[in-house]
């Protein structure tokens, strides 16, 4: 069975605020902006999710509100507070209890660019791919019978996408 995963970093948050915790920063104007072209990109080209695995921080349930306003339809959703700025290893568990083929997850670096290198099987040549900066996205399918039996390395990326990428095709 082929899987499909959707891999998103939150879009730009704001710093306006010194009374904001981390973990209740807003998006800004600019990340307001890039999340629904995301969006856009993601269901004009196919990808969509059948579940999403979303931190539990205010930018990151933004980023995803911002982004599945461009989808056709509902997708189950479950916020986690385990992704509030997780390593690898607490996403690779929480994407093992996902049940739908295609999830898309949102969370936040240092730990997605890390869960990101860390899942496919070969290196991606995006000269930001190995920053990830805010909203970039990466689509990546994997031969495993459910997300239970996913494994680091066995990942082949289908797309990787910053916002920057959708401004100059503008």
């Amino acid at each position: 069975m082929t899987l499909r995963l959707i891999l998103t970093r939150h879009a730009k948050s704001d710093w306006d605020n010194p009374l904001d915790s981390d973990h209740a920063r807003p998006l800004n104007a600019r990340g307001q902006r890039a999340a629904p072209a995301i969006g856009r990109w993601l269901s004009g080209n196919g990808h969509l999710p059948g579940e999403a695995l979303v931190s539990d921080a205010v930018r990151t349930r933004q980023t995803w509100d911002l982004v599945r306003a461009e989808f056709p339809k509902t997708v189950p959703t479950r916020f986690e507070s385990a992704l509030y700025h997780a390593g690898p290893d607490i996403m690779l568990q929480v994407l093992r209890s996902a049940s739908a083929a295609t999830v898309m997850m949102v969370g936040h670096n240092p730990g997605i660019a890390v869960f990101a290198r860390m899942l496919l099987g070969s290196a991606l040549a995006h000269p930001e791919f190995g920053r990830y900066p805010t909203c970039a996205t990466l689509v990546a399918e994997f031969d495993a019978p459910d997300w239970r039996s996913l494994r680091y390395g066995t990942g082949q990326a289908v797309a990787f996408i910053v916002p920057r990428d959708l401004d100059q095709a503008d």
